[in-house]
């Protein structure tokens, strides 16, 4: 078991390196929109780059910070019935979702997404904006995030189960009072 731990706290220590990358897209992103507003309504001066950064950022920010949303335990839940379970029942039921829809989706996903990215980083598609940006970037978000999400998914997976054998401590995340 303590190799699969180890392999687990590489992996999320994988995702909070992108976690801090969503992090800053969003920031970036942010001051990117106040100076195309800026720019746009003080000097009369635009690009529709500038409006598709902020959509690349965006991408960014949402796939590289989704896999640390689920590292960190925040993903959208409902807790009318889940929070009123005992630690090992939420552990279940956490490995039952994780094992049977997280990671089968999360394929799916990667199986889907990567055959467009590829065909856009050949072809070197550009937008068709006027002054517009190549799209594989923002393209490359997709299999990037959901592979991150489903590695994510394994750590999770084998955290779970080191916590019902008693080989990994997860109370913190299991045993907090609703908020």
């Amino acid at each position: 078991m303590k190799p699969l731990l180890s392999l687990a706290e590489f992996i999320d220590a994988i995702n909070n390196r992108f976690g801090s990358l969503a992090n800053w897209a969003v920031l970036l992103s942010c001051f990117i929109s106040c100076a195309n507003a800026v720019f746009r309504f003080g000097f009369s001066l635009s690009s529709n780059a500038w409006l598709e950064i902020q959509w690349y950022l965006f991408a960014g920010a949402v796939m590289l910070g989704a896999s640390m949303v689920l590292r960190v335990n925040e993903h959208v839940r409902v807790d009318v019935i889940y929070g009123q379970l005992s630690a090992r029942t939420k552990v279940m039921v956490d490995l039952f979702g994780l094992i049977f829809f997280l990671l089968p989706v999360m394929t799916l996903m990667v199986y889907l997404s990567l055959p467009l990215f590829l065909q856009m980083f050949n072809s070197g598609e550009m937008s068709s904006n006027a002054g517009g940006l190549i799209r594989w970037p923002a393209m490359m978000m997709l299999p990037l995030g959901f592979s991150m999400v489903f590695l994510q998914g394994l750590s999770e997976i084998i955290k779970r189960v080191g916590w019902l054998t008693g080989q990994y401590e997860m109370s913190l995340v299991y045993e907090r009072p609703l908020q």
